[in-house]
């Protein structure tokens, strides 16, 4: 499945992750790792073992995805690979809810390309899944982030004390949420609407 909406940045696209981005991915990661590094996901008891290669990390995806519990999408803006989005934490019945995660480089920030990737992947998670919520959390020191979630208007519904293990340590998140209710049109219309006027 593919995604695409055009944003203030440019046509965004979101796709699956393939093995064939191994090059372009690993490139990206490494000449952005200062950038990235701080919000870093790592385990709480240490690395184990050497870490996955590239085409494992995909296969992996893919078996969730198959499942109905992920949604990796490697994020492209005029053919260009800039990052990446996870829809994790697929859950349905009495929540129907969904969590956004995701990293763009650092060169593509401040564009509106995040935003536009966000909006999409929620009006899916909505309109195609049948979610009713979808959420992201963040951690407070990261500005860059933060402005996605209020550019998209998504509701601040607080802190959660050491959430997640994050470059070395439990690390405080602010939750963001945003329930199909809300935006009846779509979120990508919303946030078209911010820019477009």
């Amino acid at each position: 499945m593919t995604l695409r909406g055009h944003g203030p940045g440019g046509l965004v696209v979101l796709r699956p992750l393939r093995r064939s981005d191994a090059d372009a991915w690993m490139a990206l990661r490494l000449e952005n790792s200062d950038w990235l590094g701080p919000w870093e996901a790592t385990a709480p008891d240490g690395p184990h073992g050497t870490s996955p290669s590239f085409g494992a990390y995909v296969r992996l995806l893919a078996a969730r995805a198959r499942e109905g519990s992920v949604l990796p999408f490697a994020i492209e803006v005029d053919g260009a690979l800039v990052g990446q989005l996870t829809v994790s934490s697929i859950t349905y019945g009495s929540l129907c809810s969904a969590a956004i995660g995701y990293w763009v480089a650092e060169s593509a920030a401040g564009r509106g390309i995040m935003p536009t990737a966000v909006a999409l992947a929620t009006d899916h998670c909505f309109e195609t899944r049948g979610l009713h919520r979808v959420e992201v959390n963040i951690r407070p020191e990261n500005r860059p982030s933060l402005r996605v979630v209020e550019k998209l208007g998504l509701r601040d519904e607080g802190l959660r004390r050491r959430y997640l293990h994050i470059n070395g340590a439990w690390r405080d998140h602010r939750t963001f949420a945003i329930t199909s209710d809300e935006v009846p049109g779509g979120l990508f219309a919303r946030w078209q609407a911010t820019w477009s006027d």
